[in-house]
């Protein structure tokens, strides 16, 4: 069964290539991107598996989070595309 993942990361040396990083985060599943530094994504992964798999596209001084959603949420501000996004993947 696929659960929701949030997935938040500073790069914190200047100049640090996001690319790679955010490609690899797409790969995961699903995905949702409405915050800079923030994903959500399908995955039948495990919050710590992913961890482990992104971590390989950071710095050692960075900061990377992947957290299971409840599926509660609440949300003000986003287009309708991303509103609807999360009320259909949470």
């Amino acid at each position: 069964m696929k659960k929701s993942y949030l997935i938040g990361y500073d790069l914190n040396k200047s100049g640090q290539d996001y690319a790679t990083l955010i490609e690899e985060i797409k790969k995961l599943g699903t995905w949702w991107h409405c915050l800079g530094s923030t994903f959500i994504v399908k995955s039948s992964s495990t919050a710590a598996l992913i961890r482990d798999h992104l971590k390989k596209f950071i710095d050692s001084n960075d900061e990377l989070l992947v957290v299971c959603l409840t599926g509660e949420g609440a949300w003000t501000g986003f287009s309708k595309d991303c509103s609807d996004w999360l009320k259909n993947n949470l």
